[in-house]
């Protein structure tokens, strides 16, 4: 038995993007130049999937200073940052510092994800998320 892959503009796109949220290619749109590596369509789902249940198991990190400060200590987990945030300036470093210490990072689309989530969550950029 074989898989068939979802059309991207099929019934479910649609139904995604009547229901207020905003479409991956939507979200592309307001990149920064060093958005890189972006995070594909079916891994930023995946990946706020993990960012919520790190909420709810208090095993994240958010905001810049956090962040570092975990890294600088030699913590382990992924890096996910939006990348749609300004000023560049605040968290161009954060990456630099990841690839020093071989730590993964990723950039989602957008800082703003899901109503669903906690409202605290959806105005954080960057998240470490520690792992087990």
């Amino acid at each position: 038995m074989t898989k068939i892959k979802a059309d991207p503009d099929g019934p479910e796109a649609q139904a995604e993007a009547c229901s207020g949220e905003r479409t991956y290619q939507e979200l592309l749109v307001n990149q920064n130049p060093i958005a890189q590596p972006l995070a594909s369509r079916r891994l930023t789902r995946k990946l706020y999937k993990c960012i919520k249940k790190a909420v709810k198991q208090k095993q994240i990190r958010r905001g810049v200073k956090e962040v570092q400060k975990f890294v600088n200590k030699g913590e382990k987990g992924i890096m996910v940052l939006a990348g749609d945030t300004l000023p560049i300036e605040v968290y161009c470093h954060l990456p630099v510092m990841c690839e020093d210490r071989n730590l993964p990072y990723v950039y989602i689309p957008s800082k703003t994800v899901r109503s669903t989530w906690p409202p605290d969550l959806a105005q954080h950029w960057g998240v470490w998320d520690s792992l087990p």
